[in-house]
């Protein structure tokens, strides 16, 4: 792990705006924008995730998000709190769908090791050659190199406000390719190939509405990988594998933080507690999805790119083993709401009829796990919270199911266990504040 920020030397600044996206690698030995006082603003220019950077083979990663910016004083064994100030989406279209993955195409993983299959080059440069799914062409030889194709695929508009989407038909997909990059919106920096170019058209005229958040938001790994395998369930594809960024199942536990959630909680007004695993933390972010429903269980969704604000802020001394959310009070499960003062109320009645002295006082809060499948997700969620209030996991679990529940982030392996918790638990560790304004308490 690196104990010394690569940017101490330099002033912090209370606002730092990000342009600059990465090539889908998380190097914790590459320098940090920055540093961004602590209770200072990021504000950055996303680029769209998993589809864009799928087709572009050059891309090592799922994702194409921005470059980390390190936070001042932020050390090896903190935690950072990044609240979502606001979120907007800025792409006019999109394309999405079921992916097929293309034989002969990757070393072993077709997100971060593509391979030509005319000439051989690992992570070739590419270029679009006209629209459809064999536009992907490889600079240096002129092969069809996409790693993949839809088996059903959509192009979906959105209104002016983006409030509401619409799936169009063939005719209007294979217009919007041929002006892919601007409707989507790409950053100047990003190098995908716009996923609007495939024009993909098996569903046509259902409608959605929009509600944005950000699929990758967290802090940098202690050991280079992947950005989209920075998670429990896809980095397990890193286990062993035959390319350069293998890692042991112990170095994949040991050094992601779990930024790749796809949790479509993670939005405008929720707070989000990163691990600090690397000087400065390196806050990161992209894969902004414009919807999602629990589970993404289509595999993808509406990728796009936006803007986001972001305020962070140093909590010193709370070692996390993953990410701790806060989501906005309508996201809570039923259960997990804060008591309305009508139900309190009713539980002094109640409390005094059993000789009970006072009710606990609590808080919700969502601790996100993470797995090769949802149980062991489930579990790992369980045991995070555990550790970090200071309860058993018997305990978590009846708490989870008196006053919680348990959630779907993304399937395969991303849960969400959330529960109403004892919040002098919560002070404990220094988060019990995050809940007593965020909901009112």
């Amino acid at each position: 792990m690196l104990e010394k920020s690569p940017t101490a030397s330099r002033p912090a600044r209370r606002t730092v705006f990000v342009d600059e996206l990465t090539n889908g690698l998380l190097d914790p030995a590459l320098p940090m924008l920055g540093p961004v006082a602590d209770g200072g603003v990021i504000i950055a220019n996303t680029a769209p995730g998993c589809w864009g950077p799928m087709i572009t083979p050059e891309i090592r990663g799922g994702h194409e998000v921005t470059k980390p910016v390190a936070v001042e004083g932020a050390e090896i064994g903190d935690a950072i709190a990044i609240r979502i100030r606001s979120l907007v989406v800025t792409s006019a279209a999109t394309a999405s769908g079921n992916d097929r993955v293309m034989q002969g195409r990757f070393n072993g993983d077709p997100f971060c090791a593509a391979v030509c299959p005319g000439c051989g080059t690992e992570w070739p440069p590419t270029r679009l050659k006209g629209i459809g799914e064999t536009a992907v062409r490889c600079e240096k030889c002129g092969a069809d190199a996409t790693p993949f194709t839809f088996a059903n695929g959509y192009t979906i508009a959105f209104d002016d406000e983006r409030r509401v989407g619409l799936t169009v038909d063939r005719t209007e997909a294979e217009r919007m390719a041929g002006d892919a990059a601007r409707l989507m919106a790409l950053p100047d920096g990003s190098i995908q190939n716009p996923i609007l170019a495939f024009a993909p058209a098996d569903l046509v005229a259902i409608a959605t509405r929009l509600r944005p958040f950000l699929g990758q938001l967290g802090t940098t790994p202690s050991k280079a990988m992947p950005d989209s395998h920075n998670a429990g369930d896809f980095g397990t594809f890193l286990v062993n594998a035959p390319h350069a960024y293998a890692l042991t199942e112990e170095e994949l536990l040991t050094h992601k933080t779990d930024g790749h959630l796809d949790v479509n909680t993670v939005r405008e007004g929720a707070v989000l507690i990163c691990p600090v695993k690397v000087a400065g933390g390196g806050i990161y972010l992209g894969d902004m999805h414009a919807l999602q429903g629990d589970g993404e269980i289509a595999g993808h969704t509406c990728d796009v790119a936006g803007t986001a604000t972001l305020e962070v802020s140093v909590i010193k001394g709370l070692a996390l083993d993953g990410p701790i959310l806060f989501p906005v009070a309508e996201d809570l499960p039923y259960l997990a709401r804060p008591l309305t003062a009508s139900e309190r109320h009713a539980l002094a009645i109640l409390a005094a009829r059993h000789g009970i002295e006072r009710v606990e006082e609590d808080a919700p809060v969502t601790f996100i796990g993470t797995g090769a499948n949802l149980n062991q997700a489930t579990e790992n969620g369980l045991a995070r919270a555990a550790e970090v209030l200071g309860l058993s996991i018997p305990e978590v679990m009846n708490r989870a199911t008196m006053a919680g529940a348990i959630e779907i982030g993304r399937h395969p392996g991303v849960a969400r266990v959330t529960l109403r918790a004892p919040l002098k638990a919560l002070d404990a560790r220094g988060l019990g504040d995050f809940a007593r304004n965020l909901y009112g308490l």
